[in-house]
């Protein structure tokens, strides 16, 4: 079936809403939009999916989030009633029409004999990879769009782990939702039949319980916030979404009582009012409290994106200012923190293991060598953090410190198998409490660490490439990038260059196997001037994304270098 026999077959039914049969009406002018909402089906990656709200067989709506759901009831059959017995965990975030795809998935569900945990308002994505973990259930959802602009929304599938779930299963979910016949025709048991037979389970407060008992774990010197976390005033927002459920009680049982919400954003609002994108690492996000920070004498604003896996902050300067940290500085900052507790605690041993991903800044790697730990760089993804962590439980050789994506994700301790923004916003607290007892801001402490091991600087641009042609276009870019291969950029020579699809690293002197990674559609390169550079086509998003790091004598030159990279890196994708 073409676009326009499949735009012509969804204006012909009579199961779609008044919202979105004006949608497809107004849309489907646009002979462009209809190629590219109807042209294929939406990609189910081992991230799940994401998209804009609207009609179409590229989108998210009702019937794309019923036909995944099926496709996941599906798999759940095939592995038997021990399986369904155990059921699935359902979260959803602040998102327009996220409480009704929950619920949706949990009918949809609920109608194969599925037992279903739906938790009865919106929650941190963690705390649902908490809860598959709390409930032993076979599989998770969340739907959620993470910290994309208003028009998204997602759907994300967890494994028993509660990491998002591996790519095996994640085809077979695929596979299963693609053999669907007819998706406006997929059984949804009523609400009220699941309620009453048991297979619908609502769940909250319970979960919240456990979870905060387990957040109180994760700071790791209560002493020191006891002595230091009353010269704090700490700025907080959750940008609208799911970190106002908790973060209060989170703050307040682990020992920081001085923090003040920003009102205009811990308003629920889909809408995202206060800024064009709820992302923690855009300065914009921050400017309501940056004025709230000026009118409290705060140094400190963190952020929480909307379903709080990712944590931000933003603090002031020596001249007054307010200066947004990047993922890897925050990262840098906490990674010193942690060693040095451990060190001064006579505590630190060789076993401790940090996680990071390919992507992320070289300057945490540096710091754990210099403190004697182990490191491990895997794939972009926490779930594939996850799978370190459990090799390393399993194999018993190492202790989990903690694990980062230079995307502002963090995790300390792994009773959740996902970036965790309430862990990290936290541990931040307590890092900006260890330099307060020194009577440093966080900047003082990031230069301190920047004199001792250099100046490192990182930044990630997304090239979009949007439309139905854009998954084609990124595919064909990087196979160009791997047949021309690439010698220099700007002038300097590449000295290292990392496939990470062909599974092979090629120096001055050959090639050799690249076999402790799974296959990934990623080119790193490392150059003469101790720079690296990676491509990245997103898993997500219609993107690539371009990282640079540098090192450097000072942060004004590295900053500068590491623009001139990333505008030459665009340039070899134009």
């Amino acid at each position: 079936m073409n676009a326009k026999e499949s735009f012509k077959q969804w204006q012909q039914t009579p199961n779609l809403p008044d919202y979105l049969r004006m949608q497809l009406t107004e849309l489907g002018q646009d002979e462009s939009w209809v190629e590219d909402a109807f042209g294929q089906d939406i990609d189910f990656g081992t991230a799940g999916m994401r998209g804009k709200l609207e009609p179409g067989t590229n989108r998210i709506n009702l019937f794309t989030i019923g036909r995944v759901t099926e496709g996941l009831a599906r798999l759940i059959d095939e592995n038997g009633q021990a399986a369904q017995r155990r059921g699935v965990a359902i979260s959803f975030d602040s998102r327009y029409h996220s409480r009704e795809f929950a619920q949706l998935a949990a009918q949809i569900l609920g109608a194969h004999g599925i037992q279903v945990y739906l938790f009865d308002d919106l929650r941190p994505t963690p705390e649902l990879s908490y809860a598959v973990r709390y409930l032993k259930t076979f599989a998770g959802i969340n739907i959620t769009a993470s910290h994309n602009a208003k028009q998204y929304n997602g759907y994300k599938v967890y494994g028993a782990d509660g990491a998002q779930m591996g790519p095996e299963n994640a085809a077979r979910v695929f596979a299963h939702a693609q053999a669907v016949k007819d998706i406006f025709q997929i059984t949804a048991a009523p609400v009220e039949e699941l309620r009453a037979n048991g297979l619908l389970q609502l769940i909250g407060e319970d979960l919240d319980e456990a979870y905060l008992a387990q957040l109180k774990q994760v700071n790791v010197n209560p002493k020191l916030i006891a002595a230091n976390a009353d010269k704090l005033t700490i700025v907080y927002t959750p940008l609208h979404g799911t970190g106002k459920m908790l973060y209060e009680r989170a703050f307040r049982q682990n020992g920081f009582t001085n923090v003040i919400p920003v009102v205009s954003q811990s308003i629920i609002d889909p809408e995202f009012p206060t800024t064009k994108k709820p992302n923690p690492e855009y300065r914009d996000v921050f400017d309501p409290g940056v004025a709230l920070a000026n009118e409290k004498n705060a140094d400190l604003i963190i952020a929480t994106d909307p379903d709080a896996d990712r944590m931000g902050a933003c603090v002031r300067t020596q001249n007054g200012d307010f200066q947004v940290l990047t993922g890897n500085q925050i990262a840098t900052l906490m990674v010193y923190y942690l060693l040095n507790n451990l060190k001064q605690n006579s505590q630190l041993t060789a076993d401790y293991e940090l996680i990071t991903s390919i992507v992320s800044s070289q300057m945490p790697l540096k710091i754990a060598q210099d403190f004697g730990i182990q490191t491990k760089a895997v794939l972009t993804g926490f779930k594939f953090i996850g799978e370190e962590i459990d090799r390393m439980n399993k194999a018993n050789d190492g202790k989990f410190l903690m694990g980062f994506e230079e995307s502002y994700g963090y995790l300390f301790k792994p009773f959740a198998r996902d970036k965790d923004a309430m862990q990290g916003a936290l541990m931040f607290a307590e890092v900006a409490s260890y330099y307060a007892s020194r009577d440093m801001s966080v900047l003082d402490g990031l230069q301190e660490i920047w004199q001792k091991y250099g100046t490192s600087y990182e930044i990630t641009r997304a090239i979009e490439m949007p439309g139905i042609g854009g998954q084609q276009k990124m595919a064909d870019l990087m196979t160009k990038l791997r047949g021309e291969g690439l010698t220099e950029i700007n002038g300097v020579k590449v000295i290292k260059t990392q496939d990470f699809w062909l599974q092979e690293e090629t120096t001055t002197t050959g090639k050799a196997a690249m076999n402790d990674l799974p296959k990934a559609n990623v080119l790193k390169y490392f150059l003469a001037d101790e720079t690296w550079l990676a491509l990245r086509p997103s898993g997500t998003e219609p993107v690539i994304k371009a990282y640079v790091g540098v090192n450097q004598p000072d942060i004004a030159t590295a900053q500068t270098v590491a623009t001139k990279y990333q505008t030459a890196l665009a340039d070899l994708l134009k």
